[in-house]
């Protein structure tokens, strides 16, 4: 999964020695030829962390793979929404495989270094499926505003080719983003300390470990900030404006509860994803967070929401839910005739 990145790392950064840690005169810009990464080193008790991460990403695999295959073998949930359903769980699939498994390197070999090229792949992934996240829940948004507000031409607005254009744009504009952001890493030079203070290759602790103009990756962070975070909540907010404008003109009230039914997956998805990042932002800039406790919080943002999306989904989802109930009596009821025949 990394070899794209490399690709763009190796494009975009000039021919050099990156094992050299002193400036040379014919060039710009100097590379650590590893990074340390030092953000859970400092954490008391940070085994049983480790313990309850390898647990996170094993219910976080198990469950998306499941959507993923549920969404993709069964007929009845071949619809534009779950298009959208199987984008966000293969994009919590990506980050939780680009994300954890590093983190659990560093517990089970005790080592906390990360090459240079490896540092910049771990970052384009990371980043780049949050970022698919965040634009799906829009999507999602968007979905259940139509929906809602427009019942009548939902199936002509949201359709098949709709949401194949949407999410191939959402692919393409947020992986150019992204390697935009990297490649700005490459023209920097660390020629002081490569000690990152985080728990992954994170695009700001790199950045402001640079000795030399990091402005346009401090502008790009706030960018992207603004993009991803501030945008994105702006929209879904409209979104549920109109969704709730839209209750208000039902008459019934089990009418309305019918309607707002069908958005409580949705909400649940869009607080376990932004509600922490946003929480995060305002602690850390009020000074209120240690480097613990900030390390922490970011690294349960990023793990915590891919395995939560694909629990609340079969929780909330009649269809994806009696798919499952099929699955399982289908399978136990053999097993009880033999266990009859056993008997008798």
């Amino acid at each position: 999964m990394y070899y794209f990145a490399y690709f763009l790392t190796f494009y975009f950064q000039p021919v050099q020695n990156k094992a050299d840690m002193s400036l040379s005169q014919n060039s710009s810009s100097v590379y650590p030829e590893y990074f340390f990464i030092i953000g859970l080193s400092g954490i008391h008790n940070s085994n049983y962390y480790y313990m309850f991460l390898c647990i996170t990403y094993f219910v976080t695999v198990t469950g998306n793979s499941l959507v993923l295959l549920l969404i993709a073998l069964y007929r009845s949930l071949h619809s534009p929404k779950y298009i959208g359903v199987f984008n966000l769980a293969l994009a919590d699939f990506g980050e939780t495989n680009a994300l954890i498994p590093n983190m659990m390197k560093t517990f089970l070999f005790d080592s906390q270094y990360i090459s240079y090229n490896a540092c910049l792949a771990n970052m384009f992934f990371v980043h780049f499926f949050s970022t698919v996240q965040s634009f799906t829940l829009v999507v999602l948004a968007y979905d259940r505003f139509i929906a809602i507000f427009l019942p009548l031409r939902y199936h002509a607005i949201v359709n098949y080719t709709f949401m194949y254009f949407v999410f191939s744009i959402i692919w393409v504009f947020n992986a150019s983003i992204v390697a935009f952001a990297v490649s700005l890493i490459t023209r920097l030079s660390f020629c002081e300390s490569n000690k990152v203070n985080g728990y992954y290759c994170d695009y700001g602790p790199v950045y402001r470990l640079a000795c030399n103009d990091n402005s346009i990756c401090a502008s790009m962070a706030q960018l992207s900030a603004a993009l991803y975070v501030v945008a994105p909540v702006i929209i879904i907010v409209l979104s549920y404006l109109g969704i709730f404008l839209a209750l208000s003109k039902i008459t019934t009230w089990e009418g309305r509860l019918k309607a707002l039914k069908t958005c409580v997956s949705h909400l649940l998805l869009v607080g376990s994803f932004f509600l922490p990042i946003i929480c995060i932002f305002i602690a850390t800039s009020t000074n209120s967070l240690s480097l613990n406790a900030r390390v922490i919080s970011t690294s349960l943002a990023h793990a915590l929401p891919p395995m939560l999306h694909p629990i609340i989904y079969v929780l909330n989802t009649a269809e994806i839910k009696d798919i499952i109930i099929k699955i399982v009596r289908n399978k136990c009821l053999p097993v009880r005739k033999n266990i009859l025949k056993l008997r008798k």
